[in-house]
């Protein structure tokens, strides 16, 4: 997929799992921006529930309707992974103003990183701004699939259930 006069966009994350915030974010841009690259990578601040392969197939599985939109792994810094991608944007979600505090400085060491990389803000739909992936730990041996389906696409639900049960 390759767009050298397109504006393509990278969406980078653990994504772990994939949330419905997340798939909106992707949706909204994807009607945006010729491409969108979902950069599935590792947060060494953070103890993945899921493997980096579980977490692609995942997003795979719930970006496959978005015919502009494809799914990569990555490891080290997000702009390197923008320039890679031979794009200019890095595409980021904020569900509250914490998030915008820790992005705000995110962007400014991503600029002096690489001045040529514009990072483009896209606010949570509200009907998702809370959802994070502690919150789906707890509710997850808690509530049924039905409910967990107001948070996350449909193979994330198995996946929580499979991974909550044998963790």
């Amino acid at each position: 997929m390759s767009h050298p006069s397109g504006r393509v966009a990278v969406y980078t994350g653990s994504f772990d799992p994939v949330t419905l915030g997340h798939l909106d974010v992707i949706g909204r841009a994807s009607r945006i921006f010729d491409a969108i690259v979902v950069g599935v990578g590792i947060n060494p601040d953070k103890q993945p529930l899921f493997s980096l392969e579980e977490r692609v197939e995942l997003v795979q599985a719930a970006v496959a309707g978005l015919g502009n939109v494809r799914v990569e792994r990555f490891s080290g810094l997000s702009v390197a992974f923008v320039r890679e991608q031979g794009a200019h944007v890095l595409l980021r979600g904020v569900r509250s103003l914490t998030d915008i505090e820790a992005e705000f400085t995110m962007t400014l060491a991503n600029r002096k990183l690489d001045p040529s990389v514009e990072t483009v803000f896209l606010m949570a739909d509200a009907a998702y701004s809370h959802i994070s992936s502690s919150l789906l730990k707890q509710i997850t041996p808690l509530a049924g699939d039905e409910a967990l389906l107001r948070f996350v696409p449909g193979p994330v639900v198995a996946a929580l259930r499979r991974k909550l049960k044998a963790g």
